[in-house]
């Protein structure tokens, strides 16, 4: 009888320890955020799920307790707590009784970024974002994209790319430098290695490659110019809109007249801006890089959505906070009248200035967020680097970090 006991004893606390979960809560009180998000990839790498508590404590994750995650989350300085059977009822009886939701997490998704082999990695805040969450990565570029090689990423993010093929419009304040020089020259010189005659005819090719990738259900997230020049882009299939001080021949006459917005994914009714003397591309962006620190109005709103039935907006803006500090960028926000109808703004300036939002296309998903780096108010060529360390709770960081897991709450295969 004894002997019976003890195993009966064994049994009821080896039930009791599987059923434990682990709430890695996502409010204000977590000690490192984005090293939480690296840490859910990689319970995810485990081949083990997790639960994504939308809207509850900041958008928390609910997972087994195993020592081995336990020992993870100490060591990368996430803060969780164990919850008994008991105390996980309640927290779905509060997530049934409010504008809250789960969603369970299946699968690591794999992630590229595409940027060019010359830059810094501090001069891409997804690039640092992915680098201090622990987050596996791959660089991919041009020849890479055109040899399909899209097809085996499920998320792709698109460095701050000229997609027009006018080297960032850097030609006014920069021509005569010698890292401006090098790149055009670098460009030219891949472009014509790949068969093309222009940087901007590869560009193009390499814009259609990355809307064929959404198409059939990639994940797709821009910042900064690689938002409005990916869509001037495709809008401006067939003709040429670069002056010939940037690119040595004219653009095509009544250029603007000829853009073709059924090929954009998120804005209409643009307005070119040719003039290789200007730093912008269009009237799509609000022209913030002419605010400086007291003009600017600053920072922005995260909308709420319905959980329960808008769930990919709501997967997108999970934070602990609604209030996003702001920060400029090359494209620094969108004009609301140039967006489609179909786009859905997840965040706005001052209520009038959308910053970040996201549409679908075919079976896939696009993000646009606007600025360079969340905790870089003014970031500037040749900048010191940001020290995420200083910035382990950046909620304009969680943002980026919230769209690295939207393809891991996927279950349909994406077409090949």
């Amino acid at each position: 009888m004894k002997k019976i006991i003890i195993i009966l004893f064994v049994v009821l606390i080896t039930v009791n320890c599987c059923s434990a979960k682990l709430l890695i809560y996502m409010d204000a009180v977590q000690n490192d955020h984005l090293k939480a998000y690296g840490l859910v990839h990689w319970i995810l790498k485990q081949n083990l799920n997790i639960q994504w508590l939308l809207n509850f404590r900041g958008g928390s994750f609910l997972c087994d307790s195993m020592i081995p995650i336990k020992n993870k989350a100490i060591a990368m300085g996430v803060s969780f707590d164990e919850v008994s059977t008991g105390m996980v009822a309640d927290i779905f009886k509060i997530i049934e009784e409010n504008n809250m939701d789960t969603v369970l997490l299946e699968k690591a998704p794999k992630i590229a970024i595409y940027k060019p082999p010359d830059t810094d990695p501090w001069d891409d805040a997804v690039n640092m974002a992915l680098v201090y969450a622990e987050i596996p990565f791959d660089k991919i570029w041009d020849k890479a994209v055109l040899a399909g090689d899209l097809h085996e990423y499920d998320w792709l993010h698109l460095h701050h790319e000229d997609f027009t093929g006018q080297y960032g419009k850097f030609y006014a304040s920069f021509r005569n430098a010698t890292w401006y020089r090098e790149r055009v020259a670098r460009y030219e010189n891949l472009a014509h290695s790949l068969g093309f005659k222009k940087v901007s005819h590869l560009k193009l090719a390499v814009t259609k490659e990355i809307k064929e990738f959404v198409k059939k259900g990639g994940f797709l997230f821009a910042m900064c110019s690689a938002t409005d020049t990916f869509d001037i882009a495709m809008a401006a299939e067939g003709i040429d809109i670069i002056e010939s001080a940037i690119d040595g021949d004219g653009k095509t006459p009544d250029c603007q007249n000829k853009l073709d917005f059924n090929k954009t994914l998120f804005f209409k009714d643009i307005k070119l801006i040719t003039n290789p003397y200007v730093y912008e591309f269009s009237n799509i962006d609000v022209d913030a890089h002419q605010f400086n620190e007291i003009t600017y109005p600053g920072d922005f709103v995260l909308f709420d959505f319905a959980a329960k039935f808008d769930r990919p907006p709501t997967i997108l803006t999970q934070n602990h906070v609604r209030l996003i500090p702001g920060f400029l960028g090359q494209t620094t926000a969108f004009k609301s009248y140039v967006l489609k109808n179909n786009v859905i703004v997840m965040g706005k300036i001052d209520k009038t200035m959308p910053k970040y939002i996201y549409t679908t296309y075919g079976e896939g998903t696009a993000v646009f967020y606007a600025g360079h780096d969340p905790e870089d108010f003014a970031h500037l060529v040749g900048e010191e680097p940001t020290n995420l360390l200083l910035y382990k709770n950046s909620p304009g960081y969680r943002l980026i970090l919230n769209n690295t897991l939207y393809p891991a709450a996927r279950v349909k295969k994406r077409k090949t």
